[in-house]
């Protein structure tokens, strides 16, 4: 083989080999760093599209889950007024019975008792107009096709077209998805009993005239109110008023159930994109940290062999001498 020194094949083959080397051995440095497997686009475009999509759902899915904490805490707000209405309803059945059916109480007596169950109307119907973050915790009022107040009472147990659900979606796909819905519930509906029969479902106004058989146990939005002495107002209203409200919170628990299970329907499928995401792009740090151990001897070989080429030019030169 002839002594060059113009054109040294050796230096050339072992300055190739050391360039791939320092490429992989850089790239193995950035995988390990960045705990990725595909640290640029060019390596694998279609699983960095899979990878780009599951975390976009991820993210989704987060929001979705936000949601439903949110739905959570409205519905426990909600119960937890439903329980003070109870507790309302329960102590104005007390002073019904306390002033009617007591023949030792004197008219003064009586309208003292009076004078607590009006304010009692008043505080159910401040009750009923509490909000969470802005939103009606409670159907209040049917809307007409017009869009207008019609001025009767949503209906209870639903069945109007007053807006009386707010619609939770519980998945990555938004309104295309599932989602839940939750009740507003009829909570003045619920405190209107018609004595004539206190199962029908009442839908009329709340501004009641004194011969009406309706008793809504709330003071209507013009500030009527009713007595303790009221016709008609029987024990029979209060405990159909009382099984209206029970029959609400439970229609609350209803939705705190859905929720829980949407809730974690929604953290399971978290947990398990993030692992298909994980399987996708994380990096083997066994596998990777030998190719970083290959490659830096590697390299450093390389470097040493392109030095032991480049000094076969001291040879030539011992010739010339």
């Amino acid at each position: 083989m002839p002594l060059t020194i113009s054109n040294n094949s050796a230096v050339a083959s072992a300055s190739y080999y050391l360039d791939k080397n320092q490429q992989a051995l850089q790239m193995s440095i950035k995988r390990l760093a960045s705990g990725k497997r595909i640290v640029s686009p060019n390596e694998d475009p279609g699983t960095l599209s899979v990878v780009m999509k599951l975390n976009a759902a991820v993210n989704r899915l987060s929001g979705a889950k936000n949601n439903v904490q949110n739905g959570i805490s409205f519905v426990e707000v909600q119960d937890g007024v439903l329980e003070t209405v109870g507790r309302i309803v329960g102590r104005m059945a007390e002073l019904k019975g306390m002033a009617t059916q007591d023949p030792m109480k004197s008219s003064q007596d009586v309208q003292s008792y009076n004078n607590e169950f009006v304010d009692l109307q008043k505080q159910l119907r401040d009750v009923s107009a509490q909000t969470f973050n802005g939103v009606s915790l409670f159907a209040d009022f049917a809307t007409g096709s017009d869009g207008k107040v019609t001025g009767t009472q949503a209906e209870f147990r639903g069945n109007t077209s007053a807006d009386n659900t707010i619609e939770i979606f519980t998945s990555s796909e938004g309104s295309s998805g599932t989602k839940i819905s939750l009740y507003k519930s009829a909570v003045l509906s619920a405190l209107t009993i018609d004595a004539s029969d206190l199962t029908k479902v009442n839908t009329s106004s709340a501004g009641n005239t004194a011969g009406s058989t309706v008793f809504g146990l709330f003071a209507s939005s013009s500030g009527g109110t009713i007595s303790l002495g009221r016709t008609g107002l029987s024990m029979g209203v209060f405990e159909q008023a009382l099984s209206n409200v029970a029959y609400l919170r439970a229609q609350t628990g209803g939705g705190m159930s859905r929720l829980a299970f949407a809730a974690d329907s929604i953290s399971s499928m978290e947990t398990n994109l993030r692992s298909a995401i994980g399987r996708i792009e994380d990096v083997d740090i066994a596998a990777e940290s030998a190719n970083l151990a290959k490659y830096s001897i590697l390299t450093q070989a390389s470097a040493a062999m392109v030095a032991q080429a480049n000094s076969t030019s001291d040879i030539a030169l011992m010739l010339l001498r």
